[in-house]
């Protein structure tokens, strides 16, 4: 019995039977398909890791670069008027981390003396801000 008395001797029967050939050819579409998925989902970054929000970071200065341990920098919201504040390192240094995308100005202070005050804009797409921020007359 060939293939085709076979398919027809089936369909006479009224049972739907898949050639061998044809079981083959299914499963092997389905097998791609199934690779083929796979590896897109494993090609996907992983987000658990990444970092939500931006980050403003950079170091306090006098007029002589050294850095101005002790002072303060001041991050205020521009739409909701919420401050934060950050009492900078030994380093100089200063950071804050998972901003949401809205404008902010920042600034330091220490005895009474001021630096400017720097902008950050929302349509500045960095994820990582840096600024300076010197205190004249210190």
């Amino acid at each position: 019995m060939n293939q085709i008395e076979f398919t027809i001797l089936c369909r006479k029967r009224n049972k739907t039977r898949i050639a061998p050939a044809a079981a083959v050819k299914k499963a092997a579409l389905i097998a791609g398909a199934l690779l083929l998925a796979i590896s897109v989902a494993l090609a996907l970054p992983d987000n658990k890791d990444k970092p939500k929000g931006r980050l403003l970071y950079g170091k306090v200065l006098d007029q002589q670069d050294n850095p101005v341990v002790g002072a303060i920098v001041y991050l205020t919201n521009t739409r909701t008027h919420a401050v934060k504040t950050y009492i900078v390192s030994q380093e100089g240094t200063y950071r804050f981390p998972g901003l949401s995308t809205v404008d902010y100005e920042v600034y330091a202070q220490y005895n009474g003396k001021k630096s400017d005050t720097k902008s950050v804009s929302q349509f500045d797409d960095r994820t990582q801000v840096y600024i300076d921020l010197k205190i004249q007359g210190h």
